[in-house]
């Protein structure tokens, strides 16, 4: 009998379970987190801080941390995820980078986004070696090869009272060795079955080029025989380049921030701001493009059936769908300080070796290049998000939480957001205490998981500040005050994390108050502070005035403009006192959004059954019942989202649930 996942074997594991006997079995824990990638690493640490029991199982240890494509975190959007990620305690913030920019200056701090290129081999390092420093967590090079459950909550025709099909019971390895446990957060990247194309070669059984995939008659089949639709998704990475053999000289260079802005909330400085590294822009040819399109047909991967990432595709895709464009931009971004590996991005490409190379050497400062690892597509199975909970549960596998490119995300960044909710929430529940939930007001990760959650994903998903309604609330900035306070009551916070945050909001809090405090009407701002606005004769707070610009200066007003009238500030961090300018910039928008959140919040608080029975609402259409079937949405708010869900549906479910709320 092929390993699945075991359903039909309870008497056998309720023995070896109750037991731990013979060499089949190991110590339990409460939490097993499968995969060492930017999800793995950040649930396994999460879980642990819960006071969960975890173990982080992974193929090889020295893999951990490992940054598979580009050598960089952040950005518009990704940014705000990194930061978030980072107030609720995790790891990736605060490791590795080499240079660090503010994307979007010109645009407002709404939309700023934090970018840092890394350093591949202090990140590894600096991740492998956080993760060892957490209490609770052991690491262990092991393959998983399935996942066993019970059907404890249903028979195996259907779903129990709470909807569940069953319940994890612990993970089996390849060598047979049981792990009991009673949550597993599955982190599998791009290793679910996942296969490498190199032009016209099929490489089976490999997630990242020399780093064996699970087969597809492993967690894969595993999957699918508990229910659950897989479906195909691809990407793919450049080929990297020898920068000794790279004419650098004649490209545009980008240097970092000066001084730069660390991701971390913990610090304040970049200890090697001194030491940044610069990038270099370059671009695409006429004679690029021919290459390129002389040899599309000898590479596998260039097919419409499975879907590639729409905002990071392959120069083929960007060839094939921009025809008439001439260039196409590239970054050359240094992998690091001790190394001359360079990643070319916006390179990605699935040629064979001896095109790519060709093509390569038809780009400005490239001509005499020389390649160290061709570039490589990967294609991967993914789980439909739409099966999953609030908290990255699976609503069919109690227990069992799915997180990173497995839903259907691209990107270490949504990886790491997903991987942190999940692992937090994995560690509560396996202590019986009550979940973490972020909604799309308080949180980019809210946005993400609610996206998936509600929607699916038929394309790699890229989180984008376009994708948040209240934008203006969730910025990079405040992450910590959103969100730190937030996961300390939960649990996952620990307490250095939040004795620094709360000095950081006493800060704020003092500074906010002294603004609010100097009131004058608008002849008074002028005289006094040479401010001038409408002289409408409106008294307004030393806060309100942050958004009007300064006679003498021409610039907006900061809050350093304040000290002499407001000696309290004078003692309050520079940088805090620039946070607290950011929100009174937005004040008006603010207030009004606090409107649109409230709204928000009384439809998520209607709530719906997740075993709702939908063919027993009358009034609903055929497809709205399939697609409300498909996400089970957990409130009314979450099914006005669900595409296809048109007001007339929502009045029906409001009429059932109404009803259902009286009999309750």
């Amino acid at each position: 009998m092929p390993p699945v996942l075991r359903s039909g074997l309870l008497p056998s594991l309720r023995r070896t379970l109750a037991t731990h006997a013979g060499s089949s079995a190991s110590p339990g824990y409460d939490v097993a987190v499968i995969g060492g990638g930017h999800a793995g690493c950040e649930a396994a640490a999460a879980a642990a801080r819960t006071g969960a029991r975890t173990v982080l199982l992974t193929q090889k240890l020295e893999s951990i941390g490992v940054m598979s494509c580009n050598p960089s975190l952040g950005g518009v959007g990704k940014g705000t995820l990194v930061r978030e990620v980072d107030a609720l305690d995790g790891l990736c913030g605060r490791i590795g980078g080499c240079q660090f920019k503010m994307l979007n200056r010109s645009k407002g701090p709404a939309v700023y986004g934090p970018r840092a290129q890394i350093d591949r081999t202090l990140y590894r390092d600096g991740m492998q070696a956080a993760l060892r420093a957490v209490p609770n967590l052991d690491l262990r090079a092991a393959g998983v090869h399935d996942i066993v459950f019970s059907h404890s909550h249903a028979g195996v025709e259907g779903p129990g009272a709470d909807g569940a099909w069953g319940t994890v019971q612990g993970v089996r390895l390849d060598t047979g060795e049981l792990i009991p446990c009673t949550r597993v957060v599955l982190c599998t990247g791009t290793f679910l079955a996942g296969e490498i194309h190199i032009g016209p070669r099929t490489i089976p059984a490999f997630g990242r080029l020399d780093d064996a995939s699970s087969p597809p008659a492993g967690l894969s089949a595993s999957l699918r025989q508990a229910g659950f639709a897989l479906g195909r998704l691809k990407t793919g990475t450049p080929p990297r380049l020898d920068g000794r053999t790279i004419e650098f000289r004649g490209m545009e260079r980008q240097e970092g921030d000066d001084p730069p802005r660390p991701f971390s909330f913990l610090n304040r400085e970049v200890g090697n701001k001194d030491r940044q590294i610069p990038t270099h822009q370059t671009h695409t040819t006429p004679k690029t493009h021919d290459v390129v399109r002389a040899n599309l047909h000898k590479s596998v991967h260039i097919r419409e059936t499975v879907k590639g990432p729409r905002y990071c595709p392959s120069l083929e895709s960007k060839i094939i769908k921009f025809a008439d464009k001439q260039s196409h931009t590239v970054w050359l971004e240094p992998e690091g300080y001790d190394t001359d590996i360079v990643y070319p991005n916006g390179l990605s490409c699935t040629l064979p070796e001896e095109n790519q190379l060709a093509m390569l050497r038809t780009i400005p400062g490239l001509e005499n290049v020389e390649m160290v690892r061709p570039g490589y597509g990967v294609e991967y199975d993914h789980i439909d998000a739409r099966e999953l909970s609030p908290t990255l549960e699976t609503k069919r596998i109690s227990g069992l939480y799915l997180a990173g490119q497995i839903n259907g995300t691209t990107g270490y960044e949504e990886a790491a957001a997903q991987g942190i909710l999940a692992g937090i929430n994995a560690g509560l529940a396996a202590q019986g205490r009550p979940p973490l939930v972020l909604t799309r007001a308080d949180s980019f990760i809210g946005v993400l998981v609610d996206d998936l959650i509600t929607k699916g994903a038929e394309e790699p998903y890229r989180m984008f500040t376009s994708r948040s309604e209240y934008r203006m609330t969730l910025r990079a900035d405040n992450a910590d005050l959103r969100l730190t306070d937030k996961g300390f009551r939960a649990g996952a916070v620990s307490p250095t994390r939040y004795a620094s945050h709360a000095s950081t909001a006493r800060q704020i809090a003092h500074a906010t108050e002294q603004l609010e405090s100097l009131i004058l009407a608008p002849q008074q701002w002028r005289d006094r502070h040479g401010i001038v606005i409408t002289q409408d004769g409106k008294l307004r707070s030393g806060l309100d005035i942050l958004r009007f610009k300064s006679a003498r200066t021409g610039e907006l007003v900061r809050v350093e403009d304040f000290v002499d009238a407001l000696p309290g500030l004078r003692n309050i961090d520079p940088f805090l006192l620039e946070r607290v300018g950011i929100e009174g910039l937005y004040i008006p928008h603010l207030r009004r959004q606090a409107e649109d959140v409230k709204a928000f919040l009384s439809e998520e608080s209607l709530a719906l059954s997740p075993t709702l029975d939908y063919d027993a609402v009358s009034g609903l259409s055929f497809e709205a019942k399939d697609r409300l079937k498909r996400a089970r949405p957990l409130s009314i708010g979450a099914a006005k989202r669900i595409e296809g869900i048109n007001p007339s549906a929502i009045v029906c479910l409001l009429k059932y649930a109404r009803h259902a709320w009286q009999l309750d």
